[in-house]
C-alpha cells in the first residue's frame, strides 16, 4: 500500500498498519528528506518517494520478508530494496531520535531485563 492510499485512513487504522503515530511517520520523513539534500549522489533518482521508501522500511522491519519480496510489492529490483532499506535505517539512528538504548545502557539505568531473576 503506498502512502498515498494510507492517507486515507483513520489514524488508528493508520498506527495499526505502520506501527508508528502519523506525526512519528512525519518526524520520519523529515529526516530522510533532509538526509538526501545533504547527499551528493548524482545519477537516476528513486522510484519510490521518501514517503514510500520509510513505509517500506518500516514493512520490513515489523514482518521481516525477503528483499527480493520487498522488490516485487513495491516495483524495484530487490537490491534497490535493500539499498532503499539499509539507507533509510541508517538515517534514522543517525538522528538520534529513533534509536532503542543497548542492553548496556538499560542495566545502568536501573530498568529490569527479562533475563533478571530479581523480579
Amino acid at each position: 500500500m503506498k502512502y498515498e492510499q494510507l492517507q486515507k485512513l483513520t489514524p488508528t487504522d493508520f498506527k495499526r498498519y505502520c506501527g508508528v503515530h502519523q506525526e512519528t511517520f512525519k518526524e520520519m520523513v523529515k529526516i530522510v528528506k533532509s538526509e538526501k539534500i545533504l547527499q551528493k549522489k548524482s545519477g537516476r533518482p528513486s522510484k519510490l518517494s521518501p514517503e514510500d521508501q520509510i513505509l517500506m522500511t518500516l514493512s520490513y522491519l515489523r514482518e521481516y520478508p525477503t528483499f527480493f519480496h520487498l522488490g516485487i510489492k513495491w516495483g524495484i529490483n530487490e537490491s534497490n530494496a535493500y539499498r532503499i532499506v539499509i539507507r533509510t535505517e541508517k538515517a534514522l539512528i543517525k538522528s538520534g531520535l529513533f534509536n532503542l538504548p543497548g542492553k548496556k545502557n538499560r542495566k545502568d539505568s536501573g530498568q529490569k531485563n527479562f533475563g533478571d531473576k530479581s523480579w
